[in-house]
């Protein structure tokens, strides 16, 4: 049998997938991944930095809160007209985010997020879970 070969996507391919180890090293290829996403896409200024924080901060809880051994998160994002969506998937259901209501030292990157998002939410998957979020491209 011939092993089947896919062409890698185009840079103007509205779509981009990629898996990463869940370790600080993972979380900042993510962020990293998602800026480099972004400028291929002709996104800069103001946009492109709020969809790239909207990707580090859910990448950084997988990394942090996500980790189970011997699984990779992963990341995806879309681009439509008007808007870029990004998505975190992990593979611990049970650690669902939550903006932080006081401080504990941190907790507030998904304030972050709500704050940047049009839309943000959690959504459940038969391995984890997928935070995913919309932010405008305007």
């Amino acid at each position: 049998m011939k092993p089947e070969i896919t062409p890698p996507r185009s840079a103007c391919a509205p779509e981009f997938a990629l898996r990463l180890s869940p370790t600080p090293r993972g979380a900042r290829l993510a962020r990293l991944l998602a800026a480099h996403q972004l400028k291929d896409w002709g996104l800069t200024g103001a946009a492109a930095e709020a969809a790239e924080l909207v990707v580090a901060e859910p990448a950084n809880n997988a990394a942090r809160h996500g980790r189970v051994p011997g699984r990779d998160f992963e990341l995806r994002m879309e681009r439509r007209a008007g808007h870029v969506r990004g998505e975190l998937s992990d593979a611990r259901a049970e650690r669902r985010p939550s903006p932080a209501r006081e401080s504990d030292g941190g907790g507030y990157g998904l304030l972050l997020v709500a704050a940047l998002a049009t839309a943000w939410g959690v959504q459940h998957r038969t391995v984890g879970k997928t935070v995913r979020a919309t932010v405008p491209c305007r």
